[in-house]
């Protein structure tokens, strides 16, 4: 039998009977705009953390040491205690990472706070993220200064009071009037306008143009941390290659300075990008990991209801498939009829599937901060299990129709 005609047969049955055929491919449109949904809202995901996260609060080649790890699960109540027993980082730790570093870096401080910020004008801009931090941020952070310039390292090293504006900070205080030069108080303390950056954009929802960075030095350091304390600690290598070499050397020089033993853990934290968002590798990990077997029962049920369909239209067509017979046809010409039905069948679930999966993957995208990855490697996945599901699920039905006697097929009322 010709392939084109099983297809053209199988369109005709969709199209005389809509809805039988609709809840008869439900199964497999659910299975496959699932394994879509699923499979381009974690890669899209993934890419949105691995790029834009750890851009954002980590830097690229970056080493940040904390008192305790940025982002931690399961963290049980007694080591939660030991974190609190860990000393805090101070500026002795950051000179001594400097000077001990064998490896060309970028070194900088950074400790932040929440405020408002006046403008001399009278307007307020709430909840501005406010960053005490060295020089080298900007260059570490990739931060570029649109408007003015940034603080240089002996501003920093002196405590001068100036700032650098995120856009959102800047519009909200000055709107169109030029910020640079102007006076905005953060806690209480003037600082002087010398820059705006450049427009950021949002991470989860929440705005990265909402900020302000003085000199960690600047009279801001009384409320970012206690005197003569820093919230992180961050070294960026020159060279990317050598990024875990400085972890090491990092965590020598610092159990070093506390004197910790051989086998004793680390009392502070030294992690670079990967290893902060090492707890989304172990999700998405169990997300690829579940999601054969979620699909696989969507498929099956689609399976077993496209089988019993196939079952039915073989009864209904008896006498068509006697007269095949009786003119000549062959049991491989009709066990081919049925199987190309039902596979067209199933192609055509597995399509609508895949187009809905889609369509609500660009939804989640374009009604929330997380892209939607569509790769066409799962879409021809998410089409091949269909048409598979099919041609499984029409064996049974196409080898009942091949047995069939002619005479017998003949007689069927």
């Amino acid at each position: 039998m010709n392939i084109w005609e099983g297809v053209a047969l199988a369109m005709n049955q969709l199209r005389s009977e809509k809805l039988k055929s609709f809840f008869s491919l439900l199964g497999v449109i659910l299975g496959v705009m699932f394994l879509i949904v699923v499979v381009t809202i974690v890669e899209g995901l993934d890419r949105y953390v691995r790029e834009e996260v750890t851009s954002q609060l980590f830097g690229i080649n970056t080493v940040t040491v904390r008192r305790w790890p940025n982002i931690s699960i399961n963290t049980d109540r007694e080591e939660w205690r030991q974190r609190l027993r860990s000393p805090r980082l101070n500026y002795d730790d950051v000179e001594a990472i400097r000077n001990g570093l064998t490896i060309p870096v970028r070194v900088a401080v950074e400790s932040s706070t929440s405020s408002d910020a006046v403008a001399e004008n009278g307007r307020t801009a709430t909840g501005v993220r406010v960053t005490g931090a060295s020089a080298e941020i900007f260059e570490i952070r990739a931060l570029t200064v649109e408007k003015g310039r940034a603080f240089s390292p002996q501003e920093a090293d002196a405590g001068v009071p100036v700032v650098v504006l995120g856009t959102e900070t800047a519009e909200v205080l000055f709107e169109d009037v030029d910020p640079i030069g102007r006076i905005v108080r953060l806690r209480g303390f003037p600082y002087r306008v010398i820059g705006v950056l450049e427009e950021r954009g949002s991470l989860f929802g929440e705005s990265l143009d909402n900020f302000a960075i003085a000199p960690a030095l600047s009279p801001i350091k009384s409320v970012t941390a206690p005197r003569g304390v820093v919230s992180q600690i961050i070294i960026q290598t020159i060279d990317p290659d050598a990024l875990r070499e400085a972890q090491g050397q990092i965590e020598g020089i610092m159990r070093s300075r506390r004197l910790l033993p051989p086998g004793d853990p680390n009392n502070f934290s030294a992690e670079t990008a990967e290893d902060a968002i090492s707890f989304w590798d172990n999700i998405s990990r169990i997300l690829f990991t579940a999601l054969p077997g979620l699909v696989a029962i969507s498929l099956v049920v689609g399976g077993i209801v496209i089988m019993n369909i196939m079952l039915v239209s073989v009864m209904e067509r008896t006498r068509e498939i006697g007269i095949r017979k009786a003119l000549g046809a062959r049991r491989r010409d009709i066990l081919t009829q049925v199987l190309i039905e039902s596979a067209t069948l199933s192609t055509v679930g597995a399509i609508f599937g895949v187009t809905v999966g889609i369509g609500i993957a660009l939804l989640v995208a374009a009604l929330s901060p997380m892209p939607a990855g569509v790769s066409a490697k799962w879409i021809t996945v998410g089409v091949i299990l269909g048409t598979s599901v099919g041609i499984i699920s029409g064996v049974y039905p196409a080898l009942q129709a091949s047995k069939l006697d002619p005479v017998d097929a003949l007689r069927y009322e």
